[in-house]
């Protein structure tokens, strides 16, 4: 099959700048064929979030089993889970599937401050889907929760990637956009043997929303598109940051990113 195919299982934002959507757009735009299986539905804008619902994790199941079952991802990324159950489907699928190179963004929490992770999830995460991947993408306060440690420096971040890897996942990717450095938004990729700095500067923006979905959607793009993780990584942190500069001002909150 010439068509590069990516795969989401993540949570929908019906205002279109994360989650699912943000996904798809994104793998359109670095040319892959895009597929997602939902895992939970939010209400939600630019503004705020009032109401998360969690779906069966039996339907998670079968909305995979569709997509792969006709059309074979050749990459995969996980946002959004929102429970331990759904997150236990997800693990038996990308078993059951091989559903590699897996890209896990670990979303926790909404840009307005909802939990969008129950916190017995956590566990569950860090312990049978972070095994699992291929590469996982936390910011700082989600590398935090994962590590028990506190995150804030680039020996810190540094430091947590690699437990990260300890942990199990193949490779992670901390970002730094949370740092309290005025002007430096650069990221660190440790990759089991060695550490690789992606200098970024920082955008003086609000419309940062969907920031991590897009850039971990990007990554998994150019797995799909047949990339090394290291030129994934970095032609997407140069993705992110040109939709970052360039946002499509819509919004009355905190706007998509473009």
């Amino acid at each position: 099959m010439s068509t590069r195919v990516a795969l989401t299982i993540a949570g929908s934002d019906p205002s279109g700048g994360a989650g699912i959507q943000a996904d798809l757009k994104t793998f359109a735009r670095c040319g892959a064929y895009g597929m997602s299986a939902l895992t939970l539905l939010t209400v939600q804008n630019t503004v705020s979030v009032s109401d998360v619902r969690v779906l069966d994790p039996a339907f998670v199941t079968a909305q995979i089993e569709a997509c792969v079952s006709d059309i074979p991802p050749h990459a995969t990324k996980t946002g959004a889970l929102g429970s331990a159950a759904v997150i236990a489907a997800v693990v038996v699928a990308v078993a059951k599937h091989a559903l590699m190179p897996l890209v896990c963004d670990p979303v926790m929490v909404s840009k307005h401050g909802v939990p969008l992770l129950a916190q017995d999830a956590i566990d569950a995460f860090r312990t049978t889907l972070l095994p699992r991947a291929t590469l996982v993408t936390p910011n700082l306060p989600e590398a935090a929760l994962l590590t028990g440690r506190f995150v804030q420096t680039k020996d810190d971040m540094e430091r947590a990637a690699r437990t990260l890897v300890e942990l199990g996942a193949k490779a992670a990717l901390v970002k730094g956009g949370h740092r309290s450095i005025a002007d430096d938004a650069s990221d660190v990729l440790y990759d089991g043997a060695a550490i690789h700095w992606l200098p970024g500067a920082r955008i003086d923006t609000k419309h940062t929303h969907g920031t991590g979905c897009t850039y971990s959607a990007a990554i998994t793009a150019r797995l799909a598109l047949g990339d090394s993780l290291l030129a994934a990584v970095t032609e997407a942190k140069r993705y992110i940051a040109a939709r970052i500069a360039a946002p499509p001002g819509v919004g009355h909150g905190h706007g998509p990113v473009g």
